[in-house]
């Protein structure tokens, strides 16, 4: 629980890194997918795996396409 809980918190603040007017469409999305896997089994190591790459992979998507990394 303490690890979906700091992911959560770390999807927010990358979500602060966004341009203010995008800033609660994904917040909104942010939250809406952590609530929709909180009954995922907190002892299924690969299912809570799975999804914190997820959470990963969708954050870069969100981020790379604004430009956010100043790549």
């Amino acid at each position: 629980m303490q690890k979906a809980l700091r992911a959560y918190g770390e999807v927010l603040r990358l979500i602060r890194r966004l341009p203010q007017d995008s800033r609660p469409h994904y917040a909104k999305y942010a939250r809406e997918n952590f609530v929709n896997y909180r009954d995922v089994e907190a002892n299924d190591a690969a299912a809570l795996e799975e999804l914190f790459n997820r959470t990963y992979t969708h954050s870069l998507w969100v981020l790379t396409p604004q430009q956010v990394f100043g790549g």
